[in-house]
């Protein structure tokens, strides 16, 4: 174990444990309370392996450089802080690794925080190979940081934070103190994995600032981390101070971007981006004064607008701390950005935000698309960059821009992944080769595993079950996730809730004819409740609610009543839902607050004679900018009569934090839908505030009208080839906006038109 303390230290203080240190093994918290009292420079508190729970860990004291002040556990990860713990560093010198937090959440905003209390801030302190996992609180909004980081001169290197579920940074630095300015933090080769979707704002992954400290410097060094499917919100990380630097970093399938939110003179090079196509995967957004970008690699970025693969903001005037100060001074040189689906110059122009770039200067830099339309889209004034000797290798620019040239380049692979020009006149061009990704080896912990980026479905056994009652209950409650139920063609009566902690596939038959339909009916109110941890998928069966009692709330398909922490998927594959009549408002899927689905999945199905929704994802009304559903994609299939919306979508208020909900129908027949005088929409789809619409080749026979409520940000909306017989044209609101309408109606046949 002394051969580790000695490799842990070695980053910051290259000195073994001095021989005469007191080393402290402690098996119960009152022991580490009395060596905690205890410990001075040089003195080494170990935490003996097993579960420690409900333990709120605080250590302070004066080490010094040579004799650093050590918390570790016995064996590297064998340590783990359960229930509802914490740790708090005060003083200097502190070193702490090797624990692992898990099954729980913190009591307070932190779970470890670079202060004991608000006058014993850490100083040149150290948290190094530490794993939070999944420690997230209960409900998803309620909010906590994960790291906060206060004090001068500390560093966090080599962890592994992975899952946060609930809202708040992952990893804050704090400027709240003038001893907490000018910090010269270090934050390096850390593994930031996956964090899901919130569907609110206040999910970045890392922060710097706030708006309120944003004219301060941090002076905090961010390099050689790795941000692996980091989703939570358009921003992975927002810097909201001045002079920071992020540097060797690799951002790879993260949605959003690294923003310069607020705060001038930072520096952003030698980082690369992959997005490997993955939606709304972004780059860097430039806002504010002096802020440098070079030696950047972008490739497969599929976002645009804020999350572009390079996004340079127009500013409001005077800008006021908490909005959009004018870009003045930028320097963006020598990156290469091939593959990719954006470049915005002037974003998110409007009345407010009209002050164009000013001072700014794009030079030798390789612009690159995804294909042949606009690479460069221009949303403002751009006189105010000087462009020189840049290439455009594939895609156009939306205006003709001097020191833009077009020009075919092949590109080849380096030894580092990276695409460079074959060409050597080209060899300045873009970004360097010898620029060195960081691999995923090289971050984090070496004994935690990383999680594989795999489908909740499959890789568990195929399960054969027989028709008849409560046939299906057992063989479910036997069941291990990522286990399918193969259904034998019949009738299968459910009299319990099925209730899903796990990913399960219910699967029947491929053909569904006579005698080998699969059909199901249940005795409660509901069929399938998502819990935490539940995924659920149907292919080749149908259900019907003729069994199902009168009660309030029932849904084939229901979220829990609790909070759901972690994002879950649903898919209805070739399924037929018919008869939910037993009540007024007998959905087929509800989400209920506090829940999140990543995506539902609806395709080749068919849904009759139902009393509600098939679809309702409008529980978060609150206005908050949150919702329900990220992804709700329905192709090939058939509605008919049917009371309420086939999907009722909410997302409300005014912020801009998010790139959903998205709503996807395609190829699909809506015949009497929506027009039950119980329908309080009136329509047959109700989609509010959601930000990515496409609803086509489509046929509307005698149904409510379709309605759309657009209101922040930039939404996509679009409305085509779709045959409306007997139905009303479209119903658009926007909000919150001006202009014209910004939903495309286009090539849609109108018959036997019915007036709104």
């Amino acid at each position: 174990m002394w051969s580790r303390l000695c490799l842990a230290t070695s980053g910051i203080w290259l000195v073994a444990v001095p021989a005469h240190a007191e080393h402290y093994l402690v098996k119960s918290q009152a022991e580490y309370n009395e060596a905690a009292k205890k410990v001075v420079a040089g003195d080494v508190i170990t935490l003996a392996n097993g579960q420690w729970p409900d333990f709120e860990i605080k250590i302070s004291g004066k080490g010094t450089k040579a004799k650093p002040i050590i918390l570790t556990s016995q064996d590297p990860g064998k340590v783990l802080l359960t229930g509802q713990s914490n740790l708090r560093i005060g003083g200097e010198y502190i070193l702490v690794s090797g624990l692992v937090f898990k099954n729980g959440y913190s009591p307070t905003g932190e779970v470890i925080s670079f202060r004991r209390s608000k006058d014993d801030l850490a100083r040149n302190s150290r948290v190094t190979e530490v794993v939070i996992d999944h420690f997230s609180k209960l409900d998803r909004y309620d909010d906590d940081y994960w790291v906060a980081m206060y004090g001068k001169s500390n560093r966090f290197d080599h962890n592994h934070l992975v899952g946060k579920t609930n809202k708040g940074v992952t990893f804050a630095v704090r400027l709240d103190s003038e001893e907490s300015r000018e910090n010269g933090h270090r934050i390096d080769h850390n593994y930031f994995g996956p964090r899901p979707v919130l569907g609110s704002n206040g999910g970045e992954t890392l922060r710097i600032g706030t708006s309120h400290y944003s004219m301060f410097n941090s002076n905090t060094l961010v390099e050689n981390n790795y941000f692996d499917r980091c989703d939570g919100e358009v921003e992975i990380i927002s810097s909201k101070s001045g002079s920071n630097i992020f540097r060797g970093n690799v951002f790879d399938q993260s949605r959003g971007a690294l923003v310069f939110r607020h705060g001038d003179g930072t520096l952003v090079e030698n980082n690369v981006f992959l997005g490997r196509g993955k939606a709304h995967t972004g780059g860097i957004r430039v806002i504010n004064r002096n802020q440098t970008v070079r030696n950047n690699y972008m490739e497969g970025l599929d976002g645009t607008g804020f999350a572009s693969a390079l996004t340079v903001m127009n500013g409001v005037p005077n800008s006021p701390v908490n909005r959009y100060v004018q870009v003045d001074g930028a320097v963006i040189e020598n990156n290469t950005i091939v593959d990719s689906k954006r470049i915005t110059l002037g974003a998110g122009a409007d009345e407010e935000r009209s002050a164009a770039p000013v001072n700014s200067r794009m030079s030798n830099n390789i612009l690159g698309g995804s294909y042949d339309g606009n690479l460069i889209e221009v949303d403002a004034d751009i006189s105010g960059i000087e462009f020189s000797d840049n290439i455009l290798v594939k895609g156009k620019a939306a205006q003709p821009i001097a020191g833009v040239k077009q020009q075919t380049v092949v590109m080849m692979r380096g030894e580092n992944g990276l695409l460079y020009p074959e060409d050597p006149a080209l060899a300045k061009m873009g970004a360097s080769r010898d620029l060195k990704p960081v691999t995923l080896d090289q971050v984090g912990v070496s004994w935690y595993p990383k999680p594989k980026n795999d489908s909740p479905f499959g890789g568990g056994k195929t399960v054969e079950v027989s028709p008849g009652e409560d046939s299906l209950t057992a063989a479910f409650m036997a069941a291990k996730a990522g286990d399918t139920l193969s259904l034998a063609p019949g009738h299968y009566i459910v009299n319990r809730v099925m209730a899903l902690d796990k990913a399960i596939t219910f699967q029947g038959p491929a053909q569904q004819t006579g005698a080998s339909i699969v059909s199901i009916s249940f005795a409660r109110p509901n069929l399938f409740e998502i819990k935490e941890g539940g995924h659920l998928m149907l292919s080749n069966l149908k259900i019907t609610g003729e069994l199902a009692p009168d009660s309030v709330g029932n849904s084939v398909i229901r979220t829990t009543s609790y909070p759901i922490l972690s994002n879950f998927e649903i898919r209805l594959e070739d399924v037929t839902v018919t008869d939910l009549t037993v009540n007024k408002s007998f959905n087929v899927i509800s989400l209920g607050k506090s829940s999140m689905a990543d995506r539902i999945t609806i395709s080749d199905s068919t849904f009759e004679n139902i009393s509600g929704s098939v679809v309702q994802a409008a529980a978060e009304t609150e206005d908050y900018g949150q919702y329900n559903a990220e992804y709700v994609d329905i192709t090939d299939s058939t509605f008919r009569n049917i009371d309420r919306e086939i999907a009722n979508i909410y997302r409300g208020g005014r912020d801009e934090s998010t790139f959903g909900p998205h709503f996807t129908l395609r190829d699909s027949t809506i015949e009497n839908v929506g027009k039950s005088p119980d329908n309080s929409s009136g329509a047959s789809i109700l989609l509010h505030g959601v930000q990515q619409n496409v609803i086509s080749d489509n046929h509307f026979k005698g149904s409510a009208p379709l309605k759309i409520v657009q209101t922040v940000g930039t939404p996509e909306t679009q409305v085509a080839d779709n045959k409306f017989e007997k139905t009303p044209a479209p119903v658009v609101e926007e909000l919150n906006y001006q202009g014209s309408s910004r939903v495309d109606l286009s090539d849609n046949i109108f018959s036997d038109a019915v007036s709104n």
